[in-house]
């Protein structure tokens, strides 16, 4: 008799593999609901899972059923009133059925089938159709750091690698297994010598052969090498790639007078969406708040956001702030870098082009993204005009758009991350 042990890895949870295939099934249904949640919701509300209804007729199971014509014989029981071949009147059309209650005049009432998600595979259909852009230089596919890593022995190499332990431990099976038939003749001829020695009349002829073979053996035995070329073993190391799941988000935001705390709030929920974005991609995610007004300063998130200034733009200080930090705390080999830039585009004349010069040669080169968006319902200013140029010349690196209101955060982040727009990396 045979028995199957299903030692297949599910978890705890018994019925995960079909709750797999009916997320797939109804992945449709599922969507459309998670696309209502997100319209529902605040930003910062969406790190949760969502109640899901399906309509029960969306969850019928297909089935085999008889097709129309041909003959069919049944037997009903307590039939006292038809014979075999008798008509049957046609029902008659309008009739009431026998339930309580009010009928509905919008049709057909049905319940709903309804079940939860929890909050990763909410996360999945939110970010199901977008793409971190331009995940080359470290993704874990294409990794390019490399680590040492051990990978048996081989039997060429450099002395500093050589194995002692394994070098001796194959000379030893070596001498063992070259002599065994020597070994084993040996003793045969020196047991036959003894006899032939204790008999009554020796035979010296005999005695002569032994003792030659018998020397000659030894003589063999001994010229057996120690260690020979073939015994060596030397330790072998490889470089294997290593995947690096860092990234770090910096977030950039003019905190000046023209920046009111409804500017600030819009630009919160974009930074929110953005980093639960990188969370699902990223192990480890580290976030660096910078605020500008004539100066930058890095700061925690609660003066990041609530804190209040006064005075001009100068918005370049931000950017050469977020450029030494990276040199001194975050290698680009290491860690993958991501910048959101949140302004309403107010910023002195001068200083545009020199934001533009910053960008294009210290930060695009070693960054993975950078987003712009400029928060304003009117005109766009120098700023935007400076921003326009790069747009054409890092398409892939660099995106920016335009936030009117709390309504066009997300379609404006799912056009800044949409899967069909950066699946080519560069």
């Amino acid at each position: 008799m045979s028995y199957i042990i299903d030692r297949r890895l599910n978890g705890k949870n018994k019925s995960m593999v079909n709750r797999q295939r009916f997320l797939r099934r109804y992945r449709a249904h599922i969507k459309d609901a998670v696309s209502d949640a997100v319209n529902r919701r605040s930003i910062t509300d969406m790190d949760r899972g969502e109640q899901i209804s399906i309509p029960t007729r969306n969850t019928h199971e297909p089935h085999l059923t008889h097709g129309p014509g041909g003959r069919q014989h049944r037997v009903y029981p307590g039939n006292k009133e038809f014979q075999a071949g008798d008509e049957l009147e046609k029902p008659k059309q309008g009739g009431q059925g026998g339930g309580s209650g009010q009928a509905s005049n919008q049709g057909d009432g049905e319940d709903e089938f309804s079940f939860y998600i929890t909050r990763d595979e909410f996360l999945n259909y939110l970010f199901d159709d977008l793409a971190l852009p331009n995940m080359v230089k470290k993704t874990l596919a294409q990794s390019k750091n490399f680590k040492t890593r051990r990978a048996g022995f081989v039997s060429e190499g450099t002395p500093n690698n050589l194995s002692i332990v394994r070098t001796m431990r194959n000379a030893h099976a070596r001498r063992i297994g070259m002599g065994a038939g020597k070994r084993k003749k040996l003793k045969e001829l020196r047991a036959l010598l003894e006899q032939e020695q204790q008999a009554a009349v020796p035979d010296q002829l005999k005695i002569n052969e032994y003792m030659a073979a018998i020397e000659d053996l030894e003589r063999r035995l001994k010229t057996l090498p120690f260690i020979d070329d073939l015994d060596l073993r030397f330790r072998n190391q490889i470089k294997v790639p290593t995947p690096t799941s860092k990234a770090v988000m910096f977030c950039l935001m003019d905190v000046s007078g023209s920046m009111t705390q409804d500017i600030k709030d819009i630009a919160k929920r974009f930074y929110i969406l953005l980093y639960l974005f990188l969370e699902k991609n990223y192990e480890q995610i580290e976030i660096v708040f910078i605020r500008h007004h004539t100066s930058a300063k890095e700061v925690t998130e609660e003066e990041f956001f609530y804190s209040r200034e006064t005075g001009g733009t100068i918005v370049s200080s931000a950017l050469k702030l977020m450029h030494q930090i990276v040199e001194e705390r975050y290698n680009p080999d290491e860690w993958n870098i991501y910048a959101a830039q949140a302004s309403d585009g107010d910023n002195w004349d001068d200083d545009s082009p020199v934001c533009s010069q910053i960008l294009t040669e210290q930060l695009l080169p070693f960054v993975q993204y950078f987003a712009y968006i400029e928060i304003t319902p009117n005109h766009h200013q120098a700023l935007w005009e400076a921003y326009t140029a790069i747009t054409a010349s890092h398409n892939r690196k660099f995106a920016m758009a335009q936030i009117r209101g709390p309504g066009d955060i997300y379609p404006v982040f799912r056009e800044l991350f949409a899967k069909d727009r950066y699946q080519e990396a560069v």
